[in-house]
């Protein structure tokens, strides 16, 4: 047997078993992938779920401030009505 015809059949031996194995490996690395990139997309949706919900966030903080100044307001207002009440008392009491 001739150097060509060892190598020949080492060539064979190797495409015939082998390039299964390869094969079947590979699609695993693909379906692995797949299946990544599914999770991936999922991820992405669940988290611009989570961006939408939590956009409001920012408008909640503008309303504690306004709400926070309203109520500063209404302190003066009860100040200065009990002040103009106190001065009403005196005003009738001594008529």
């Amino acid at each position: 047997m001739s150097a060509i015809h060892i190598l020949w059949i080492i060539l064979l031996v190797v495409t015939v078993l082998v390039l299964p194995l390869i094969i079947v490996f590979l699609h695993k690395v693909l379906r692995a992938a797949w299946n990544i990139e599914q999770y991936m997309k999922e991820m992405r949706d669940a988290g611009l779920g989570i961006s939408q919900n939590t956009c409001h966030i920012g408008v909640l903080n503008s309303t504690i401030h306004t709400a926070t100044h309203i109520l500063d307001t209404v302190g003066n207002i009860d100040e200065h009505s009990a002040t103009l009440g106190g001065a009403l008392k005196t005003r009738a009491e001594q008529k």
